[in-house]
């Protein structure tokens, strides 16, 4: 009886070892057998325009290879993108150049070879390209950004002047700090003990949160933190310059993105008397309510909350967007070390003046103004202070952000705050900073 079943055993041993053959070899056939390749796919094209410079960008679902050169007499830029395929969405590109983008005057696109597309960018003047790729990061997959800066963009001061429609400040012609009372006139006559008398312009460096690529905050109603804090900034803008000794320089004026640096860089470059960022906050938790101001700290945060919310502003440039090679790293330490406690002092002053403000405008999340390490805050030079306006995350202070009373209301209170400082701390002459 055994034998049979011996028999039989056979030929399913046989049949396995087919069968494991069978698959080794065709492991073996994948193994070397050239595979067929799927081009990236572009997802989204955005294009932001300002006149810092214009910012293309490419949002694909893998990192792509690019080659660049500039074509003279017209000036073009050329950009073959490897990797990808022309498709209805990278087509969308040529309809999002407007008119008034101040750099390019139009883009063609096209299927240069089998898996390379190139991009034409006809420019309305010479620029000085910068081409670099995104890791994903936040809702973004990886990004191909082309920042087109101009080779000679224009003196700041220059350009202050010319978009306030001021004159040139008379070195004889003394200006005072504005005052303290809403009821007075503009420039109440100050003590001659106290309050110096300054031969020039008071400049106020308006910094409005995010833009372009870094939306912020978002609230559950889908507003954008990015466009209330621009508007708010507007508007406190407007009352400042009420004021004929006070500028104001936006270090944004529209929907696109400033990296950190530049932001101070911007506020140096005016010889800022005074640095205000605005934002919206945000928290895991919609209950968190209440207005906040920030100042500079060297030795660690004021507390936990501080500490992670300036590292979420810190990460701001890793969604809008850097580029990397060309940041000035050595720059971004000497700030720091410069940050004297002489600049801390001042900012926690001009703060409170302005927390005392804002808190009749809204609750105040702290009585006090907190410190955190907050990169946008690292002038050395110039008293800085980042204001949280309100909660967005709150779906009750979204409703308030989002309404144009409280956003002029929120203007008026930082305006105050502002005066009431300069009214205390008339600032001296000073000289041009590089």
């Amino acid at each position: 009886m055994s034998e049979p079943t011996e028999i039989r055993s056979k030929p399913v041993k046989a049949k396995v070892r087919r069968t494991v053959l069978k698959a080794g070899g065709t492991l073996l056939i994948s193994l070397f057998s050239p595979l067929p390749a799927f081009a990236s796919q572009i997802l989204a094209v955005r294009v932001w325009p300002s006149e810092d410079y214009t910012r293309v960008t490419l949002e694909n679902d893998a990192n792509l290879k690019t080659n660049h050169f500039i074509i003279k007499n017209p000036e073009r830029l050329v950009v073959d993108v490897e990797g990808i395929d022309l498709n209805p969405t990278l087509k969308s590109l040529i309809a999002k150049i407007q008119p008034n983008d101040p750099y390019i005057k139009q883009v063609r696109v096209g299927q240069n070879r089998p898996g390379v597309v190139r991009l034409v960018f006809d420019l309305k003047e010479e620029v000085n390209p910068q081409v670099f790729t995104l890791a994903p990061v936040d809702k973004y997959q990886h990004r191909l950004v082309f920042d087109l800066y101009p080779v000679n963009p224009p003196d700041p001061i220059a350009a202050l002047i010319e978009k306030g429609q001021w004159s040139l400040d008379k070195p004889n012609e003394p200006t005072m700090p504005p005052p303290v009372a809403e009821v007075k006139p503009p420039f109440a006559e100050p003590k001659p003990d106290r309050l110096p008398q300054v031969s020039r312009m008071l400049t106020i460096a308006l910094d409005p949160g995010h833009g372009g690529e870094d939306p912020g905050a978002v609230g559950r109603g889908g507003s954008y933190e990015k466009h209330i804090v621009l508007s708010i900034a507007k508007r406190l803008k407007a009352k400042l310059e009420q004021h004929p000794n006070m500028r104001v320089m936006l270090t944004r004026d529209g929907d696109y993105f400033v990296p950190l640096h530049v932001r101070v860089q911007k506020a140096r470059k005016v010889q800022a008397d005074l640095f205000v960022s605005i934002h919206a906050d945000a928290f895991v938790q919609p209950t968190a309510n209440g207005s906040s101001v920030f100042a500079l700290s060297e030795k660690g945060a004021s507390s936990t909350a501080a500490r992670w919310l300036a590292n979420k502003e810190n990460a701001a440039d890793l969604i809008g967007g850097t580029n990397i090679k060309n940041h000035d790293k050595q720059l971004a330490s000497v700030l720091l070390d410069l940050s004297t406690t002489a600049q801390i002092n001042d900012s926690l002053r001009l703060g409170k003046a302005v927390l005392n403000e804002i808190g009749g405008v809204n609750r105040l999340h702290k009585n006090a103004v907190e410190q955190a390490g907050f990169a946008v805050l690292k002038a050395p030079d110039i008293p800085s202070i980042l204001i949280e306006t309100a909660f967005i995350s709150n779906p009750e202070e979204e409703a308030k952000l989002n309404d144009d009373a409280y956003q002029d209301r929120m203007a008026d209170a930082v305006a105050q705050g502002i005066r009431k400082y300069f009214a205390k701390n008339p600032p001296l002459a000073k000289g041009r900073m590089m």
